[in-house]
């Protein structure tokens, strides 16, 4: 097969998989996504001449495509999806392809960079990047000069959320919070998360800072893969020992946001929670990403994105997770 004959195949069958994310519906039922700012154009562009991108769309993923289940009275979520990571098939969609503000779900894509590029056990002493003064903003407590190594920092990310541990480990890993948002949106790319655009490592509300359900997935589907990461998340409490400015000894208790995890909500029967994210802004409202198992060890992704409290944030959740043994 000439080289022309080969781009032209490659490129039919990338154009098909995009064909078949687009055939979802945002809101009003119009289709959204890559067809905006030639966005579509550009990916399969790029992925001509780079194999990489062609494994983010392979047969290994989920794919939406229109047909699936889409109403529930018990979700009232602005959006909402359920994806079976074995049998690629997608149990529930609403709005997947919708942009929403993150809120920290953004530090999925922090960990996994970390988790791709660090050394674990590297002692890191951080800077003033940990001083966030942003009213609200969720902190695992760490001050500049303290000396943590970066699985200490992960836990902190990921347990009490802490938005001073993600920029920790953004300077850690980039030298700068915008060289890391660099960094996160290469990745996103690579991973066909391509209408995802981070500007930090936190999720603090900023008007170009955007995601949907269906690039968390693909993003989560990834952190997956790395069994520390799977540690982390289904931790309920953590405690860290490391030294302070000075020094001295010091040590910090982290427990976990997922109400799954610590007992304040029941998980439906045939169901195990391995553990996920939560994120909340006023921007963002209440969002959770989890990853879940049934009873024959098969692993799901569930995405609920905007419930407008706590409460409607976990009982839109429990009422998708209990597709899976439905």
């Amino acid at each position: 097969m000439t080289g022309l004959k080969k781009r032209r195949v490659f490129l039919s069958t990338a154009l098909s998989c995009m064909c078949l994310m687009l055939v979802a519906c945002g809101k009003g039922g119009q289709t959204e996504t890559l067809y905006e700012n030639g966005r579509m154009e550009s990916f399969l562009e790029e992925s001509s001449s780079s194999g990489e991108r062609a494994s983010a769309f392979a047969s290994d993923l989920c794919v939406v495509t229109g047909s699936e289940p889409s109403s529930d009275s018990g979700v009232n979520a602005e959006v909402a999806t359920l994806f079976s990571v074995k049998d690629k098939q997608v149990l529930f969609q609403k709005n997947p392809f919708e942009r929403m503000s993150p809120a920290s779900i953004t530090k999925i894509m922090t960990a996994l960079i970390a988790l791709q590029d660090g050394d674990l056990q590297k002692e890191i002493t951080v800077g003033k990047e940990t001083v966030i003064t942003e009213a609200g903003a969720s902190l695992c407590h760490i001050n500049p000069g303290e000396t943590l190594t970066l699985e200490q920092l992960l836990y902190g990310l990921m347990l009490p959320s802490g938005n001073d541990a993600a920029s920790a480990i953004a300077v850690y890993e980039a030298g700068s919070i915008e060289a890391f948002a660099d960094k996160m949106n290469e990745m996103a790319w690579k991973l066909g998360a391509t209408d995802t655009h981070f500007v930090n490592p936190h999720g603090l509300t900023d008007p170009e800072h955007y995601t949907t359900a269906y690039d968390l997935y693909l993003i989560f589907n990834e952190c997956l893969k790395y069994p520390e990461f799977r540690k982390i998340i289904g931790t309920t409490e953590y405690t860290a020992e490391y030294k302070d400015a000075n020094g001295v000894a010091k040590s910090q208790k982290w427990e976990s946001s997922n109400q799954y995890l610590t007992g304040k909500r029941e998980t439906p029967d045939g169901v195990t929670v391995l553990g996920g994210k939560t994120g909340t802004t006023q921007a963002a409202g209440y969002c959770l990403i989890l990853g879940c198992e049934d009873d024959q060890n098969q692993n799901y992704i569930s995405v609920v994105m905007k419930a407008s409290n706590r409460p409607e944030l976990y009982g839109n959740m429990t009422n998708i997770i209990q597709k899976i043994v439905k």
